[in-house]
């Protein structure tokens, strides 16, 4: 796919995410995302053409424009949503808005699951990751056994997930709350994606949580507190735990799915990593 080079002189930078950084364009129309050096530029293409998928389906996400580079790094842009703050922004300088816009937050995820996908456009979430499970070499036998196992079995009702679930990938400009990165978009169980809240609530490290979501870890716990019950429909404890537990062969799949697509499968796999494998596969 045709690649357009842009000068990062007509654009700064304005947030930055766990794979990619975003810039504003200095006349005020677009907003450019930039994958990190290293990632294929296959990601970016297959991002546009999903958010192509989106916008034209009718979900509120911004307009994707073209394809761009740097000369380094390969990525999108798009409409630039004017006055737009993420979830997490608005957490971050608005602490009272916590409980509200958690709530608010699992209506919207509701409504994304309980959309219908068009799975000739739309990937297979099980397949997308069975295809990075299958390029990790250096995954120990016994894990990536268990997970494509897991696959094998897995439920795959035929609605959208956004497939990168979380406060920082939904915007509002005060009128409008729209998705972004949704690059990862697909069709599936919830799971896959209320793996990747609980995950990332529960066991994200302290600088992690800080650089991606802009809020302490204390307070991006409790935004699953707020979040479980509304997205679930109860409070009753002892269901919430059954809950949570049944995400755990989803968190761990997802994230070899993530580590493989990243590339850094190929480097091998960390102590840390390897320790939340078997807690999650219960090994």
């Amino acid at each position: 796919m045709k690649y357009e080079k842009i000068n990062l002189e007509d654009y700064f930078q304005t947030g930055e995410g766990g794979t990619a950084l975003t810039y504003n364009h200095k006349d005020g129309n677009t907003l450019a995302k930039l994958f990190m050096p290293g990632v294929a530029a296959e990601t970016a293409e297959r991002e546009f053409h999903i958010n192509q998928v989106v916008y034209e389906s009718g979900l509120p996400t911004p307009k994707p424009i073209r394809l761009i580079t740097d000369g380094t790094r390969y990525g999108t842009e798009y409409e630039l949503i004017l006055n737009k703050r993420s979830y997490t922004r608005i957490i971050s300088q608005e602490p009272d808005k916590l409980e509200p816009l958690s709530k608010r937050f699992a209506v919207l995820a509701r409504q994304i699951h309980q959309t219908p996908a068009d799975t000739d456009k739309l990937p297979d979430m099980r397949e997308l990751v069975r295809a990075e499970l299958l390029k990790f070499d250096t995954l120990p036998i016994e894990y990536r056994d268990r997970m494509l196992a897991f696959l094998d079995s897995c439920p795959a009702p035929k609605t959208c997930l956004h497939g990168d679930l979380h406060i920082g990938n939904i915007i509002t400009d005060g009128q409008r709350d729209l998705w972004i990165d949704v690059g990862d978009f697909a069709w599936g169980a919830p799971e896959w994606d209320l793996g990747m809240i609980y995950q990332t609530t529960h066991y994200l490290s302290p600088e992690r949580t800080q650089s991606i979501f802009h809020l302490d870890t204390e307070t991006y716990r409790r935004h699953w507190d707020y979040f479980a019950p509304a997205y679930y429909g109860t409070d009753n404890p002892e269901e919430l735990a059954a809950k949570e537990r049944s995400l755990y062969p989803y968190i761990a799949t997802k994230l070899a799915y993530i580590i493989g697509k990243l590339g850094h499968g190929a480097k091998g796999v960390s102590d840390r990593v390897l320790h939340m494998f078997g807690l999650f596969l219960g090994m």
